[in-house]
């Protein structure tokens, strides 16, 4: 009897080496098929099964010991055994096995809390803590190509439960040696269901972002899953600016917002309302006010508990009235082209139809289309503002419903605003000119000459110029630019406001100069 015994417990030892065999050999087949290269579109559909499959394969794997560590050419895989008494635990790639020295370094630390949620109503035996590392970003492309520090994406789970909102954040250290100027660096984590066309996006929730030293990015998050630094062009902003900045925007905004309805309704009820130039302005102050309208209200809309729905369609309409408003800028360029270079005989037939199909209708084909093509170019932007701190750069992100896409934003935001900058100066130097020849032939400036030039600067210089300062957002022209742009361009409507007033005003001086001139004339008759 204790023979067949002895002989069962064997049996049983040689069943159970074999499944510890098998498995990891199973686990590194998944690994090496998900390096495979693969076509964007499969990748988007097949990768979120197989990386699931893979964790739920770590989650479930027998293997003797407290770990298991598993490495392919670009994928590792680390499997850890925990108990309701974990203390914490520091992974550092320079002290794992069978890691590749050759890769810039790595490193996650743990708090003690990770297990606390998972202990509250019973202590299970044992928890499941797995780590996968990607050294490759193929299975974690996002709609926008992100650019990601290293191309290293670290993720981590506890057991089939979720993690978040830790009081003690998670450190994720990614070393590099690369040179970070004119990037900003911002933590992010691959959050699943956020893209129409892949199995997710990169989103900045619940992570902080540091620079202990040039080398090191060190991520502070408060919940696991997948994680990467997110490398975003341009310079970063100081935060000691965000809110000066924010409050510049809410108080210029809200006053452009009154003005341009004050303006409208002045205009609405001028003497002059059914002339042609009086409409263009009058469609150039509605598109202001359409686009501070958006635009504060997309700053707000940018939150996680908005539907995702509402935050595209938001920076469409902020899009589309950006877009609305330089072609109307451009309309009163090419207007006042006309009004000075050809004085006589200047008729266009349904002239005001065509400028308001080309103001209001063209800028709505472009957006159309690009919801019709591909709508997650819409959604939300992050801004990074960094903080400078005694243990190096942290940065803090703000987050706004706008253009998510780099081509997009480059064609027709950054190329759409050059080209209607651009022409305007071209328009305001050329009227300069003009107006340069009128006095030249006078010996001294007539009123008119006064009031030609106070229009030009009034129309031209509010109406192109001050959007060219988005241009200069480099080097030592960043905080000067950044501050100049936000007064002069919250404040648009207003200024436009207070050119109305002046021309009216002027306008009024004269008609009143003509009427008594009338007056005396027929009395000396």
């Amino acid at each position: 009897m204790d023979t067949q015994r002895s002989l069962f417990f064997c049996l049983c030892l040689l069943v159970a080496q074999s499944v510890s065999a098998e498995t990891p050999t199973t686990l590194l087949n998944l690994m090496k098929r998900l390096e495979k290269p693969v076509g964007r579109a499969l990748s988007s559909r097949g990768s979120h099964r197989n990386i699931h499959h893979l964790e739920q394969m770590l989650l479930n794997a027998s293997f003797c010991g407290h770990n298991l560590t598993l490495q392919t050419n670009s994928i590792q895989s680390l499997v850890f055994k925990l108990d309701c008494d974990f203390s914490g635990l520091s992974l550092s790639s320079t002290t794992l096995a069978n890691v590749s020295q050759a890769r810039a370094p790595h490193a996650m630390q743990f708090p003690a809390e990770l297990t606390k949620d998972a202990c509250v109503t019973s202590r299970p035996a044992e928890l499941r803590l797995i780590c996968i590392y990607f050294f490759t970003a193929q299975q974690f492309q996002d709609d926008s190509n992100s650019s990601l520090l290293n191309n290293y994406v670290l993720g981590a789970q506890l057991d089939h439960r979720p993690v978040n909102n830790l009081q003690k954040p998670i450190n994720i250290s990614f070393w590099h040696n690369q040179s970070l100027e004119g990037h900003t660096v911002t933590c992010v984590f691959w959050k699943e269901g956020a893209s129409e066309h892949g199995w997710g996006s990169w989103s900045p929730e619940g992570c902080y972002t540091e620079l202990p030293s040039p080398s090191l990015v060190l991520c502070r998050c408060n919940h696991l899953t997948y994680f990467a630094v997110l490398m975003l062009s341009g310079d970063p902003v100081p935060a000691g600016l965000q809110m000066p900045l924010e409050y510049i925007s809410l108080v210029g905004c809200s006053v452009s917002i009154v003005a341009s309805l004050l303006t409208m309704l002045l205009y609405a009820h001028s003497r002059k309302q059914s002339d042609s130039v009086t409409r263009i302005h009058v469609n150039l102050h509605g598109s202001v006010l359409l686009l501070n309208v958006t635009f504060l209200l997309s700053s707000q809309m940018a939150l996680p508990t908005v539907p995702k729905a509402v935050c595209t369609a938001l920076a469409a309409a902020l899009h589309y009235a950006l877009l609305s408003c330089l072609t109307w800028m451009a309309i009163e360029g090419c207007n006042l082209y006309l009004l000075l270079g050809r004085v006589y005989n200047v008729y266009i037939h349904r002239y005001l139809l065509k400028l308001c199909v080309l103001g209001w209708g063209f800028p709505a084909l472009l957006v159309l289309l690009l919801l019709a093509i591909k709508s997650s170019v819409y959604g939300p932007c992050v801004i990074s503002f960094s903080n400078s701190q005694d243990n190096g750069t942290g940065f803090q992100n703000v987050s706004m419903c706008w253009v998510s896409s780099p081509i997009v934003h480059s064609v027709l935001v950054m190329g759409y605003g050059g080209l209607t900058s651009l022409f305007n100066l071209v328009v305001l130097a050329w009227a300069l000119w003009i107006l340069c020849r009128l006095r030249m032939r006078e010996k001294a400036l007539s009123p008119w000459a006064y009031r030609d030039t106070a229009m030009v600067l009034g129309l031209t210089v509010l109406l192109g110029t001050t959007w060219a300062l988005a241009f200069f957002s480099f080097s030592v022209f960043l905080l000067p630019q950044l501050f100049l742009f936000t007064v002069f361009n919250s404040l648009y409507g207003f200024f436009l406001f207070l050119w109305f007033c002046s021309h009216r005003c002027y306008s009024d001086a004269e008609a009143k100069a003509e009427m008594e001139a009338v007056s005396s004339s027929q009395m000396t008759h």
